[in-house]
């Protein structure tokens, strides 16, 4: 009894001093009830000892009727605001939070189109590996692995704008502040410096626009930390050396090296490594021109000073590159053989189904040879403007290895570059009316339906009446008529009366066949054509012409020309590689007597005389003329086993050319000329091999080639225009 009343004393002291004591510390007051609490529990293990229950149940009753006393004002006061300081910092970082997703996560860039190619150019080089042309559109890159990049480059970028690559993870507070610490300090000169990593930078040029606003900055660090942890730090710096700008629209280290320097990014030396990499800082402003010039240099002697610093050259090294100022090539953006270039480009997309050839990077290697390009493109200039006074204002060519369709050479006018004549048009690839040089065709067809070349045809006089149609009366070009003739002498002498006298008999239905079988696109519409396609009446191109005759050339094979040998993707892998398309067409031993006809110089002695421009000297040459009615056309078309040559003149705008404008005097000497070039002395005579079914025989008094059978059952003329002998 007495421990419990001395505890009652006790406990009664205590809430005494509390009253007394207590300061407005809601801290204190606790700890004070705490210790209130404590001795209750002393008392409640006594009372279990002591089986004492009345006496506890006595004391806790009295205990907890004691009064609590109350929290004085400023107590409750200071409670009320920690609460409400607390609460608003949990709604602030709750908004932050929201908008931080909603502006930033919610709008972030797929980050896995990190391992989608940029775009990159695409570049068509000649057969040597002579570059063309580069097609890109807004961007002219051209991609580079890192293991062709040299050290000395990869040194001076990391110099120069992240020293720290290899050890941080996207972002460096170090280099933020470094930054800003020397920009401050070099606030009035222009030595400033970027606080990005290279991630960064490789993230902007990947993802981002070009503003400066905080919510790109913040997008820019997300970026930059989600793509270190999708590539490899090699990886990166491959990327960022393809991505980043250089300068205009040059983007990346190969591009920039070759328009600048005029040499591949893995043979730079170390002066054009140190002012390559200060360029992306600032491609704009650095632009090696004029007053850009100055600033890249001063550029560059930022760099050497970094390299410096990181302990990658000496103090000689850097003092040589400072003293030595690079040289900045001039950029030639000229494109060579433009016609073909754009004949290409075309080919790839309509042909092989190319598409966006300019973004693809593609290394696109042609059959064309730049040497024999200009050759041809300098004959036509000259040819052209020697007979500018017969009015003939334009001319073209094409030339091909005519074993396999490459194309050789494509001249599509006179003058690329000049507006008065439109040169960009390419005549070529235009249609054109083909005048007599389509006569081969008709004679073949002849030949493949019963015809030999001593079959006889009249050379006089014919009006054809046509129902719905004015009546149509063909004439020789000279006006004259040579009576009855053979099949050789009239596709020899380009005759024109013969010649629809046999179209006549052939059935212009089949002629369009046939001449569709050797590679002609352009007569679908049937109804347009009558006897007068056997003259040329139906347009052709110069490019279906000169593949439609390889049928002759090859006896019997017709070969599609080709302008691709092969292509590249931008990681090197062969994605296309040559073919050679050939489609039999008729029989060799009727496409060997067409050449014999054609090569045959005496036989087109009457009309062309013996020493025309249609031969070349010790040389075995099928060759054929055409002039169209309207004096707007006019051609040569001329081969061998090995080698086409076709060329053409007259006037873009259909303007008619002088009436003396004949076939040796508009587009045979340009002709003449190449197939010389083409076909040196020093090179031996090629001819054709005389194939199966062929055989020489006397007939009506003349020696001539037959194929079997067909000079059996001849009904000799009493008077025949003589043949000469071949």
């Amino acid at each position: 009894k007495n421990k419990i009343n001395l505890l009652k004393n006790k406990k009664q002291n205590l809430l005494n001093k509390l009253k007394k004591n207590l300061i407005n510390n809601k801290n204190q007051y606790l700890i004070l009830v705490n210790k209130i609490k404590t001795k209750f529990s002393l008392i409640n293990k006594f009372n279990k000892r002591t089986n004492f229950i009345h006496n506890k149940i006595i004391f806790v009753s009295k205990a907890k009727s004691t009064p609590t006393p109350p929290l004085s004002k400023g107590g409750a006061n200071k409670y009320i605001r920690y609460y409400l300081i607390f609460s608003i910092f949990m709604i602030l970082g709750s908004l932050i939070c929201l908008w931080f997703y909603w502006t930033i996560l919610q709008d972030l860039p797929n980050v896995n189109e990190i391992y989608n190619p940029p775009k990159l150019s695409t570049k068509i080089y000649d057969r040597n590996g002579v570059l063309l042309y580069t097609f890109y559109k807004d961007e002219n890159r051209s991609w580079v692995e890192l293991s062709k990049i040299p050290k000395i480059m990869i040194e001076a970028t990391l110099a120069i704008e992240d020293k720290d690559f290899f050890t941080h993870r996207g972002i460096s507070i170090k280099g933020i502040f470094v930054a800003l610490w020397h920009n401050i300090k070099n606030t009035n000169t222009n030595r400033w410096r970027g606080g990005s990593t290279i991630t960064q930078q490789l993230v902007k040029n990947v993802f981002l626009s070009g503003e400066k606003t905080w919510k790109r900055k913040i997008t820019e660090l997300v970026l930059a930390i989600m793509v270190e942890h999708k590539l490899s730090k090699n990886e990166i710096l491959e990327r960022y050396f393809n991505q980043v700008a250089y300068g205009g629209e040059t983007y990346g280290v190969e591009a920039a090296s070759e328009k600048y320097f005029g040499k591949r990014i893995e043979d730079i030396n170390l002066g054009q490594a140190t002012f390559l990499a200060g360029l992306p800082a600032a491609p704009s402003s650095y632009l090696p021109n004029g007053q850009g010039l100055t600033l890249a240099y001063q550029r560059q002697a930022q760099v050497v000073e970094q390299m410096l610093v990181a302990g990658f050259i000496d103090n000689k090294t850097a003092d040589k590159i400072v003293d030595n100022k690079i040289e900045i090539i001039k950029e030639d953006r000229s494109i060579k053989a433009p016609h073909f270039v754009f004949f290409v480009k075309d080919y790839l997309e309509e042909r092989l189904g190319f598409e966006n050839i300019e973004r693809r990077g593609l290394s696109i290697y042609t059959t064309l040879d730049i040497e024999t390009q200009k050759m041809a493109q300098n004959i036509v200039t000259e040819e052209v403007a020697k007979v500018a006074r017969l009015r003939i204002g334009n001319g073209a060519a094409i030339i091909t290895n005519a074993k396999n369709g490459d194309i050789l050479a494509m001249v599509g006018s006179k003058d690329y570059w000049s507006s008065e004549i439109d040169g960009k048009f390419n005549i070529t690839t235009t249609q054109r009316q083909p005048g007599s040089s389509i006569k081969p065709i008709n004679y073949l067809l002849g030949l493949e339906r019963g015809k030999s070349l001593g079959s006889i045809i009249d050379d006089s006089p014919i009006t054809y009446q046509i129902r719905g149609q004015k009546p149509y009366s063909p004439q020789n070009y000279n006006g004259k008529s040579l009576g009855k003739v053979t099949l050789k002498t009239a596709l020899a002498s380009s005759l024109n009366i013969p010649s629809v006298k046999l179209l006549n008999e052939n059935g212009v239905e089949n002629m369009i066949d046939l001449a569709q079988k050797m590679g002609i696109t352009t007569w679908n519409d049937r109804n347009r054509f009558g006897l007068s396609l056997a003259l040329g009446a139906g347009e052709v191109k110069m490019t279906e012409l000169v593949q439609a005759y390889s049928t002759f050339s090859q006896l019997g094979e017709m070969v599609k020309i080709n302008p691709i040998l092969k292509i590249y993707n931008y990681l090197g892998e062969n994605v296309y590689e040559k073919y050679i398309e050939k489609e039999k067409v008729t029989e060799p031993k009727y496409a060997y007597l067409i050449n014999t006809i054609l090569s045959d110089d005496m036989a087109r002695a009457p009309i062309f005389g013996l020493n025309s421009k249609l031969k070349i000297k010790g040389k075995t040459v099928a060759v054929k003329t055409g002039t169209t009615n309207s004096l707007k056309d006019n051609w040569c078309i001329g081969w061998t086993p090995e080698v086409m040559v076709a060329a053409w003149v007259g006037n873009n705008d259909n303007t008619s050319m002088s009436w003396v404008a004949s076939g040796i005097s508009g587009a045979t000497p340009i002709w003449n000329r190449i197939m010389r070039e083409m076909l040196p002395e020093s090179l031996p005579d090629v001819t054709w091999s005389v194939p199966e079914g062929i055989y020489r025989s006397f007939s009506c008094g003349h020696e001539g080639l037959f194929t079997d059978g067909r000079e059996k059952g001849m009904v000799c003329p009493p008077t025949v225009t003589p043949t000469p002998k071949i």
